[in-house]
């Protein structure tokens, strides 16, 4: 609504509407014919309501006398919670029982995988890794050139190799790491 409509009542009646409005509508209800029928087709012996009392009261004894003098069976449950409790447990460990896994195998480390394993994955399976990849995920702080080589070098061995592959045996420069 706009603001300034917020004043105004925009539901509104003609002046005066409400002044006759009782008398209007008695006179309209007078002139209709009543749904409601005269007659409601119960009737009660003259004189019911007299004793009725005394008849009540009568009958109400009459009946808590009956229901003392019955012995009425009465079911206790205390003999039956000492089966549900059992029915309970065994319930329990039999949900217990078929949850423990009885078959279960201690899993496969890496350290129980053979290194001949591991090089015949590498070769037989394409990785599509490069060298500088593998480098990366392979951590090398505190490993020796051992822990990767299984074949043991001797110094001859090592010394004709540079022999034959170094020209100047100065570049390598071992001792003093200028």
């Amino acid at each position: 609504m706009k603001r300034k409509n917020l004043d105004k009542n925009p539901f509104s009646t003609p002046k005066g509407y409400f002044d006759n409005f009782e008398d209007n509508l008695m006179a309209k209800l007078s002139k209709e014919t009543s749904r409601i029928p005269e007659n409601t087709g119960f009737t009660v012996p003259p004189s019911y309501f007299d004793d009725f009392q005394s008849k009540l009261n009568a009958k109400l004894k009459k009946d808590t006398e009956v229901k003392n003098d019955k012995k009425v069976k009465v079911i206790q449950l205390k003999p039956y919670k000492k089966f549900i409790g059992i029915a309970a447990s065994i319930a329990a460990l039999v949900l217990m029982a078929i949850g423990i896994d009885w078959n279960s195998k201690d899993a496969i480390e890496f350290a129980d995988i053979a290194n001949s394993d591991i090089e015949s994955y590498f070769e037989n399976h394409d990785l599509d890794l490069s060298v500088d990849e593998i480098a990366e995920v392979i951590p090398v702080d505190g490993m020796e050139i051992y822990d990767f080589i299984d074949i043991s070098m001797n110094e001859e061995n090592i010394l004709d190799y540079l022999n034959e592959n170094v020209e100047d045996i100065e570049e390598l420069n071992i001792e003093n790491n200028e």
